[in-house]
């Protein structure tokens, strides 16, 4: 038997390859599936069964292509009603997969499909659970995804769900049953999981506070909904993108993938009303960018922040990229849904400016300048866009937190006519941010390098008392 985990950093996601005599499963894969084929190619499998946890999220699925390349069942559990052809397993089933088993757990909760998978061995013990959104490292799936989709599913309904299957489903099972969890740290889909992406459930049972012994079922409903902020924009939209099917990578790739001159590039632009997506680094796009575009740098969380910047997801799309890289960038967008890419700029800005092309630039500041500007005495109003949780933990004394996150909520109370210095922790978010107003035609903007963790160590500017976070989101 072989399990393996495939993490995506990006997403916090995690996808898994579980292989016995020749036959495999791939539990809840990402979009591009050509990995996951190579990868049981090699290994002289046939993949069996493209194993669901439940209509993600945060991410568009790879069940369909998968299943179309392979051959393979999608297996949804009880519940589950997609539109398109699948294996509904029922509860307690156990799915044959060369010499082990892999028996279904249906665990309503964090939605009301959410199933786990718990491998059982050639001798039939319990080795392994799949647990999806239902549980994670430190933390459980968050309880208010699923009103989205259907809004009788209160966040409360929902969470006394999800206490009844861990009580029953979960915390029964074996204590050295390894969990492998749909995400970690970075995820939107949990407030405050561990950076470890896996640990045994005996471990969790003495760690994680929802598994605590003793716990109430009203105490737990309770916990569960502290801390929690709207989800991001595109959750629904992806959701709907894994239950009702979508188009193929292959179409995807072949329609963006396509190169463009920079007079080509503005005419495009102009006629589709595309949205101008650079995704360079946060210092080149600040030297010299093209006006009207945004930036999110794809060395960094960028699909999220795509998914919960970019309101409309069938946006069309252009795109600046570093060098050879306008493929991945159109891999990630996809991975998120954002499938509508035009085409991108051939030899990215520099043919732009050789072609004596309009260019903008973002003024900046390290945290030394600012520090003598707040000294100085000159107005110096600081732009604190981090999440909220991070702002109230700590922060520059008179700071104003408007989040990244809800920038197109909240920044029509910020003054145009004022300038503002913007950080977020280390200079991507601000960046992001920045830019995106900037096309919206604010002018005074400058951007702090190396955000709060550079003025933190700077010194002279004054910070609010430290206070523990109890949320990440």
């Amino acid at each position: 038997m072989k399990i393996e985990q495939i993490y995506t950093g990006c997403l916090a996601h995690g996808a898994y390859y579980i292989e016995s005599d020749g036959e495999a499963a791939i539990v809840d894969p990402l979009r591009e599936v050509d990995p996951y084929i190579k990868k049981a190619a090699h290994n002289g499998a046939t993949i069996k069964y493209v194993l669901e946890t439940h209509f993600h999220a945060d991410f568009v699925s790879g069940h369909l292509d998968l299943a179309k390349k392979t051959g393979a069942k999608i297996v949804y559990g009880p519940t589950a009603e997609p539109a398109f052809d699948f294996y509904p397993a029922w509860d307690e089933e156990e799915l044959p997969l060369g010499k082990i088993k892999i028996r279904v757990i249906h665990t309503p909760g964090h939605t009301m499909e959410s199933t786990c998978y718990l491998v059982l061995n050639e001798n039939g013990k319990e080795v392994a659970l799949f647990s999806g959104d239902t549980l994670f490292i430190g933390d459980v799936g968050r309880p208010d995804l699923a009103q989205k989709v259907n809004a009788t599913l209160t966040p409360e309904k929902l969470a006394g769900h999800l206490y009844d299957s861990l009580q029953e489903k979960i915390l029964p099972l074996p204590d050295d049953v390894i969990i492998y969890p749909g995400h970690g740290a970075g995820s939107a889909c949990g407030k405050n999981m561990s950076s470890e992406t896996t640990d045994t459930l005996g471990h969790q049972k003495k760690v994680n506070y929802a598994l605590r012994p003793g716990l109430a079922k009203e105490t737990f409903i309770r916990e569960l909904n502290e801390g929690l902020v709207p989800s991001p924009a595109y959750f629904p939209a992806n959701v709907l993108m894994n239950l009702r099917g979508y188009e193929s990578m292959d179409q995807i790739l072949l329609r963006g993938l396509n190169p463009l001159d920079p007079a080509a590039f503005e005419q495009l632009a102009n006629e589709q009303d595309a949205l101008i997506l650079d995704t360079r680094s946060a210092d080149a796009f600040a030297e010299a960018f093209v006006p009207g575009s945004i930036n999110i740098g794809l060395d960094g969380s960028f699909a999220p922040w795509v998914g919960t910047l970019i309101t409309d997801i069938r946006q069309p799309i252009l795109l600046v990229a570093d060098e050879g890289r306008a493929e991945e960038v159109i891999i990630r967008l996809s991975r998120v849904g954002y499938d509508h890419v035009l085409g991108y700029l051939e030899g990215g800005l520099t043919a732009w400016i050789k072609e004596a092309k309009e260019t903008d630039h973002i003024e900046r500041v390290n945290a030394t300048q600012l520090s003598g500007i707040v000294s100085s005495g000159l107005p110096a109003n600081i732009l604190d866009v981090r999440k909220r949780s991070e702002f109230l933990s700590e922060h520059v004394v008179g700071a104003t937190n408007i989040p990244l996150d809800f920038i197109n909520e909240e920044t029509s109370t910020l003054d145009k006519h004022k300038k503002w210095f913007v950080h977020c922790a280390g200079g991507y978010r601000s960046m992001i941010f920045t830019s995106i107003l900037r096309a919206r035609g604010y002018r005074n903007l400058v951007d702090v390098r190396g955000g709060f963790k550079s003025l933190k160590e700077q010194g002279t500017l004054k910070l609010t008392e430290y206070v523990c976070p109890t949320t990440m989101l």
